[in-house]
C-alpha cells in the first residue's frame, strides 16, 4: 500500500503517515491484525462509504469524505464491533480514537492528499 500525508486545505496535518487502500483486497482487510493505530497513522479507504469494526482490537475515529475530500461525518471513538457509515460518503479516512478532535477535524473541513 502506498503512504501519503493528509492534510486540511489550510495546510495543517490531519494523518502524516495514511496508508491508501484502494483495492478490494487492502479495503477489506484494513487495519484488521493490528494493536494499535499510533498517533499521525491511519489509512484511506477508497472508495467507501461505511465502516465495520468487527474483530478490531481498539478504538478510532473514523472521518467520512465526500468526492471532493470534504468531511461530510466524524464518527468519534467507534468502538470495536460497532459499525458506522454516511449517506453520501466516497471515502473513508481511519484514525487513531480522539484524533481528530486534536487535530481540530470538522465537518465542512476540505482535506487534501499527497
Amino acid at each position: 500500500m502506498q503512504e501519503i500525508a493528509i492534510r486540511r486545505e489550510d495546510g495543517s496535518i490531519v494523518c502524516e503517515r495514511c496508508l491508501l487502500a484502494e483495492t478490494a483486497l487492502t479495503r477489506m482487510k484494513g487495519l484488521l491484525g493490528r494493536r494499535e493505530l499510533a498517533s499521525g497513522e491511519g489509512i484511506l479507504l477508497k472508495p467507501a462509504s461505511s465502516v465495520h469494526m468487527a474483530f478490531m482490537r481498539f478504538p478510532i475515529d473514523a472521518v467520512f469524505l465526500d468526492k471532493g475530500m470534504r468531511v461530510v461525518k466524524v464518527a468519534s471513538d467507534l468502538r470495536p464491533w460497532r459499525a458506522s457509515g454516511s449517506r453520501g460518503a466516497k471515502s473513508v479516512l481511519e484514525i487513531p480514537a480522539g484524533e481528530a478532535g486534536r487535530r481540530g477535524v470538522r465537518v465542512g473541513d476540505r482535506l487534501v492528499a499527497g
